[in-house]
Order: structure tokens, then sequence, then C-alpha cells
């Protein structure tokens, strides 16, 4: 049911967890780079107007939107730090050798999963909750509120890590209505890993990202 609920709100959900992690480090003030909440704020506008001013290559061929995913997003997502919170307990389990196999193709499944969450946007605003003390902090997490009128308001929360060795903020989670994405995937990578290990899901992962982006079509993609 859990799984269920999250993809019947991967629309939105994953769209702003896009807008938390699209930045360039060449906008910003050194100060602005540092702070997440910042950080959020004025990435939201930049990303937006991307994907319109875009939207004639897009409209010709939906899979541009998985160029402007790894240009822009994946630099900025803790993919591996996510890909082993998916994996859990089943991490121990895992031969260490095919682990960079399982990390590049999670990349590209991320990539995929975003591409088809861009698909979706239609206007939506997002309201981004006051800054609270971060100093001392190496993982926060940053709530707004996703406006669409004619609809409730979305509860969003984005889990951001700040790396310990480079010192750079990234997103590595995303909680829509308290619902985790990688709680999500874990629960349902959960039997498959127990089942049929870590090869059966790298494979399930490449079919998907064979996929071509099929543009509001997010259901049948997720």
């Amino acid at each position: 049911m859990q799984t269920t609920n999250f993809h019947s709100m991967l629309k939105i959900s994953t769209l702003l967890m896009l807008l938390s992690l699209l930045f360039s480090v060449g906008a910003f003030a050194e100060e602005e780079e540092d702070n997440p909440y910042s950080l959020l704020e004025v990435v939201a506008g930049k990303t937006f107007k991307r994907i319109k001013d875009e939207q004639p290559q897009i409209q010709k061929n939906p899979d541009h939107l998985k160029e402007i995913v790894e240009q822009e997003l994946l630099p900025y997502i803790d993919y591996q730090f996510a890909a082993l919170k998916v994996l859990g307990k089943h991490y121990r389990s895992v031969p260490p050798e095919r682990i960079p196999d399982y990390f590049q193709v999670f990349r590209k499944y991320l990539i995929a999963t975003y591409a088809i969450a861009l698909g979706q946007y239609d206007n939506q605003t997002v309201e981004f909750e006051p800054e609270k003390d971060y100093d001392k902090r190496k993982d926060v997490t940053v709530r707004a509120l996703v406006k669409e009128e004619g609809r409730p308001d979305i509860k969003i929360a984005f889990k951001v890590r700040k790396n310990p060795k480079t010192k750079e903020w990234k997103a590595y989670d995303m909680i829509a209505e308290g619902i985790s994405m990688v709680s999500s995937k874990r629960s349902e990578l959960e039997s498959i890993l127990r089942q049929d290990g870590l090869d059966k899901v790298i494979e399930m992962m490449e079919e998907k990202n064979k996929r071509p982006i099929v543009l509001n079509d997010i259901q049948e993609q997720a």
C-alpha cells in the first residue's frame, strides 16, 4: 500500500526533489552554496525556467529530459549514499565486486525516474520553510509546501547531507506526505534481493532504464 501511495504522488514529489537538488555552483556566492535552505529556494526558479525554455526539444524528443537531468542534476545527488540506503541490511550479503556495477545502474535509474517526473511539470508553486540553525549539523531536513490551484497543499521534506570529505550539501532522500522515497524503493526491492539477489535488481533497473520517456504517462513508467 505504501509503495502504491508513493507512486501516486510521484508527479509532485519527485519533481520537488529535483528542485532541491538542481543548482549551478557558479551562480551563487560561497555562503549560499554552504546553506542548504538558501540553495533550495534559489534553485526553484532556475529549474523551471530551463524546463520552459527547452519545451520544443522536449516535445520533439522526450528523452531530452534525461540529458537535462544528467547534466544539471546528477552532480548534486549523493546517489551512492542513496543506493546503499536502498540496499539496507542486504548490503552485507552483496559481493563487494558487484557494488560498482550497482552504483552505475542505480545512477541511470535515478536519471530515468527524475526525467519522467520532469515531464509532468505544470506550473506548481513551492513555499519553503524558514531557515533553521544548521551550522553544526551534518544532515538536515528542509520542509516545503507544494501549492497547485484547486488541489490541497502537499507536504514535502528533503533529506540533505553534508559530505564529510567534500563539505558539499547533497540530497539523498525526499519524503512526500510522510512517505520516504528511499524507504519505498527499499520495500519494493526487499523480496527481490532476498530471493534472487543483487543481479536480479540490476537486471530490473537496466530494463527500466531502456524505456523511452513518454510525456504525461507517469503512472505506467513509475
